[in-house]
């Protein structure tokens, strides 16, 4: 394994990057590509955990926005991740990766409940674990999940896949000015409000010194690069550590 600089990582994934080109659900071809990424690694005994987001189904902040309850919209949030994290495992395990789904809301006909010591024997079994159902609690985002369940297991680093490759100092899309940085401590991306992860999980991180990586999904390859410690996207570092 020393070809790879982290030796147990949390990957966190949006549900809005599990649709692709559709504007709705699951685009079947990106779960296909993750597994194709991540495979090597896997392969070589990299641990590997996955938080995924449920956005492509269901958004709790849509739902209260539109006069929902926002418990309500929350937990159907969280249930929609159950749904993306299945269909990750299905690809997964069809690709020829041992994978379990640990649900923080119990649902034991489709996933096992998360318990942490499990969890972690799962990893060193060299199972892909997917976190599911973010913390079980309403008003926590997946982002916070990831963070949470990353110290948990005592990962070496959360490594966030998003639409863009890194983070900017404002956004690249409106503004294609924006500077991108290589490295950036937790507190400046608190106080200049860079919406890496929200202000808990960037909290949660710094507090417990988990480093953040994030990068561009749609980068082939970009995963197992990052593993090996080039230098991809943004990583969110201690400010000493600069």
């Amino acid at each position: 394994m020393s070809e790879y600089k982290y030796n147990r990582v949390l990957l966190k994934l949006s549900g809005e990057a599990l649709m692709g080109s559709k504007e709705f659900g699951i685009d079947p071809s990106v779960p296909e590509r993750i597994a194709r990424d991540i495979k090597p690694a896997y392969e070589a005994g990299v641990d590997i955990a996955i938080v995924v987001g449920g956005g492509n189904i269901f958004r709790g902040l849509t739902g209260a926005a539109a006069g929902m309850e926002r418990a309500q919209g929350d937990n159907m949030g969280m249930l929609a991740t159950v749904i993306n994290s299945l269909a990750l495992q299905d690809t997964f395990e069809k690709a020829g990766m041992d994978c379990r789904v640990m649900s923080a809301i119990e649902m034991r006909s489709v996933a096992e409940t998360y318990i942490r010591r499990r969890a972690i024997r799962h990893l060193e079994k060299g199972r892909i674990t997917i976190f599911a159902a973010g913390t079980g609690n309403p008003y926590f985002t997946t982002d916070t999940a990831a963070a949470l369940r990353a110290c948990e297991i005592d990962a070496d680093v959360l490594m966030k896949a998003t639409k863009v490759d890194g983070i900017y100092d404002q956004d690249p899309i409106s503004h294609p000015e924006a500077l991108k940085f290589d490295t950036i401590s937790y507190n400046e991306v608190l106080i200049r409000n860079l919406k890496v992860m929200d202000a808990t999980a960037t909290a949660l991180c710094h507090d417990n010194h988990m480093p953040i990586m994030v990068f561009s999904l749609d980068e082939e390859g970009v995963f197992d690069r990052a593993l090996r410690g080039e230098p991809v996207g943004t990583t969110v570092i201690e400010e000493d550590a600069q």
